[in-house]
Parts: C-alpha cells; sequence; structure tokens
C-alpha cells in the first residue's frame, strides 16, 4: 500500500472510533438521571459503600454558579462515558489498523498487548472512582485554612476532579501494557525494572501522597494499586 492507502485506511479507523463515542455518547445523554444519581454523583453522598467500609462519616452538597454549566456539565460527562464504554472498541480497531504491518509471531503477542489493555484500562477506571476520587473528595472537602471560611463546592469543580481522577488512572493502568511492548522491542529487561525497584517504590508513595494528602493510611491505600501495576510490569517484562 502506497503511503496515501495507509492514511485513507487510518483516516477509516479514527472515523469509526468517533462515530462509535458519539454514538455511546449520545445514548448517555438519554439518561440522565441515572447517569448522576446513581452513579456520577454517588460518591458525594453518605451512604457511598467506601465510606461506609472504612466508618467514614462524609456528605457534601454541591452547588451551580452559571447558567448554562448544568447543561456543558451533562454534555462533558455524557462524552466521557461515550468514550469510556467505547474503548474496548478503539481499541480493536487500532489493532486492526497495524495487525497487517506485524509478523504472525508479533500478532500473538501484541493482541494479547491490546486485549489486556482493555481490561487494565477498566481496572484503573474502576480504582479512580471507587477508591481514589473518594478518598480526595473527602479530604478536600474537610480541609479548611480557617474555622471561619465553610468548603462549598460547585458542580464544575466536582466533575473537573472527577473525570480527571477516572481518566488518569485508566491510562495509569495502562502502564504494563507499555512495559510489555518495550520489553519485546527490547527497549527494556525485567532485570532493569528488579534494579529500580526501590525507586519505584519511592515515587510512588510520592505520587500518592500528591493525590491524597490526607493521611498515611489513606496514603497507602492509593499507593497499593499503583505498587502492583509495577510488579505486574516485572512479571510480563522479558527477563533478559
Amino acid at each position: 500500500m502506497s503511503f496515501w492507502d495507509h492514511l485513507d485506511v487510518l483516516r477509516g479507523t479514527l472515523f469509526r472510533s468517533a462515530l462509535a463515542i458519539v454514538s455511546v455518547s449520545v445514548v448517555m445523554l438519554c439518561f440522565k438521571r441515572v447517569l448522576f444519581d446513581d452513579i456520577i454523583l454517588a460518591p458525594s453522598r453518605q451512604d457511598f459503600f467506601i465510606y461506609r467500609w472504612f466508618g467514614e462519616e462524609f456528605s457534601m452538597e454541591l452547588i451551580n454558579t452559571e447558567i448554562s454549566a448544568q447543561f456543558f456539565v451533562h454534555l462533558k460527562v455524557s462524552f466521557i462515558c461515550g468514550f469510556v464504554l467505547s474503548f474496548p472498541y478503539v481499541i480493536y480497531e487500532v489493532w486492526k489498523f497495524i495487525a497487517p504491518a506485524l509478523y504472525e509471531n508479533e500478532k500473538i503477542s501484541v493482541s494479547k498487548a491490546f486485549l489486556s489493555s482493555a481490561v487494565l484500562f477498566y481496572l484503573g477506571v474502576a480504582t479512580g472512582f471507587c477508591l481514589i476520587f473518594p478518598i480526595t473528595l473527602s479530604f478536600f472537602q474537610g480541609y479548611t485554612v480557617s474555622d471561619s471560611i465553610a468548603n462549598t463546592i460547585t458542580l464544575n469543580s466536582y466533575i473537573s476532579m472527577f473525570s480527571s481522577m477516572v481518566i488518569l488512572f485508566g491510562i495509569v493502568f495502562e502502564f504494563p501494557v507499555l512495559i510489555a511492548i518495550l520489553s519485546n522491542m527490547g527497549l527494556i529487561t525485567r532485570d532493569t525494572l528488579k534494579q529500580y525497584r526501590k525507586h519505584a517504590a519511592i515515587g510512588i508513595l510520592v505520587v500518592a501522597a500528591i493525590i491524597t494528602p490526607a493521611d498515611p493510611f489513606s496514603m497507602m491505600i492509593a499507593a497499593a494499586p499503583l505498587y502492583i501495576l509495577y510488579e505486574l510490569s516485572v512479571l510480563v517484562c522479558v527477563k533478559n
């Protein structure tokens, strides 16, 4: 195939991926009550399961300060959900695009990496939503520089933190897939990851402290899945 033929195939891949995301986003627009009341706003309520497990008292009342904010928040959240739910199909489209350029022995390992990427992405999204976001939310809601200043959280602020946390951890959980690809390319080895294990542990603790600047217990909860990811990367990496 010529360069322009490849470009035409890529255009088709991008178009179908975008169409899938937009289609699912439109469907999400039709389920506003379920999407917000049962899912997106669940961590802002006392009955969210993570607060019950830890026996933590928490409640948050959100406000809206802009006329059009709720409408655009609805669009934004629907698009994010459309991307999250369409992620496996997008991965499939990317796989179809690059598969013809691979040798038969490469297709097996790369296909496993693509399949794992979808699973790890959803694990990351679930970790961000069920664990990291509620912990961070609880800390910042209760943190004040003075007792005379009360925290009044806007809807935009809540959704901004929610979307960044969920998508961020979905992407972070792709780390083992990246390591597996780099390992198959000969750019990194298992011995290298083992050599820098202590450095990685310190870096993970620093990242966890930034994400959840609440207390050591919360920091360790945030650091645990990140360190598990690193150890998983060691396992999937080529030995030599």
